[in-house]
């Protein structure tokens, strides 16, 4: 883009490192670079093919994270330290709900950039996909398992608000594709702040046990009007109504009614049962894993 997002960060005083991913704008950058005395680090690469699942060398604008951070000098620091790093960039609209899939994936189990602790997102992304990052339960259509798990793992601030007018929607020069939404809103680009919980790894929920959880939460909301009740029972839970009344959660509670809260906290209810340590969970949590990826 015209480097918007560079500029404002150039002229509030901080060190900025930009990734590019056109090599035709790389000189005009590297000339900027070097008329800034430090503050500004230009690298080629693209950081939404940021540890591309290949065997071999990465080439660029594929970018390693472990490359990109010691280049940047940031070390990993532990979860509950403060942000190590701020990311700011705009999600490619093509592969928009992929990419939110895959930084979750990476945020739940601590791998490419949380591997160097609580990174900071400030993204702009569709409206309609900032509609399904902060749904409330009861939203039928909005509130999905990629709302439960976002909501659970980071917290959620909209910065701003940009109408689609303000950019250039013409594919052919260049510019970015409004996505299509029937269900939700969709006139607008919003500045979204992600930012990890410190918290998030505390209690029952683990990094090594993480994509079990993300299994769970998806296969709950697969079919949003179904009953919480139901889907344990599929699960050949026969004490599920014992359970649900001990996490005071009503018996006939929807899947869609529960808040993430409720998720996280029948999810560490539910390390104690077999069902998790049975071979076709697990598959299928490594199934839905590789699909996602």
């Amino acid at each position: 883009g015209p480097g918007v997002l560079t500029r404002t960060l150039l002229n509030a005083g901080v060190r900025v490192v930009a990734l590019e991913s056109h090599s035709a704008f790389l000189p005009n950058l590297q000339s900027l670079e070097n008329s800034l005395d430090g503050q500004l680090k230009v690298i080629y690469g693209d950081f939404f093919r940021l540890d591309p699942l290949i065997a071999g060398p990465v080439k660029p604008p594929a970018v390693c994270s472990e490359k990109l951070f010691e280049s940047m000098g940031v070390a990993a620091v532990p979860w509950r330290a403060d942000v190590p790093v701020k990311i700011f960039g705009i999600l490619p609209q093509k592969k928009e709900r992929n990419t939110l899939w895959r930084l979750l994936f990476a945020l739940y189990e601590c791998s490419s950039i949380y591997r160097y602790g609580r990174v900071e997102l400030n993204i702009f992304i569709s409206e309609k996909e900032y509609k399904v990052l902060t749904a409330k339960p009861g939203e039928v259509r909005a509130y999905q398992a990629l709302t439960v798990l976002w909501q659970v793992g980071c917290e959620i601030q909209l910065l701003h608000m940009e109408p689609w007018s303000s950019f250039l929607t013409n594919l052919k020069n260049g510019g970015l594709a409004v996505p299509k939404s029937t269900w939700l809103p969709n006139d607008h680009l919003c500045l979204v702040r992600l930012t990890p919980r410190q918290n998030l790894f505390t209690g029952g929920l683990k990094a090594t046990n993480s994509a079990t959880f993300i299994f769970m939460v998806k296969q709950c909301l697969a079919k949003p009007k179904s009953r919480l009740i139901d889907r344990l029972n599929s699960w050949s839970l026969y004490n599920g109504r014992k359970l649900l009344r001990e996490l005071e959660i009503p018996e006939n509670a929807g899947t869609v009614n529960l808040y993430p809260e409720d998720y996280r906290r029948l999810f560490e209810a539910l390390q104690n049962c077999s069902v998790f340590t049975e071979s076709w969970f697990h598959d299928e949590v490594l199934e839905s894993i590789r699909n996602i990826n």
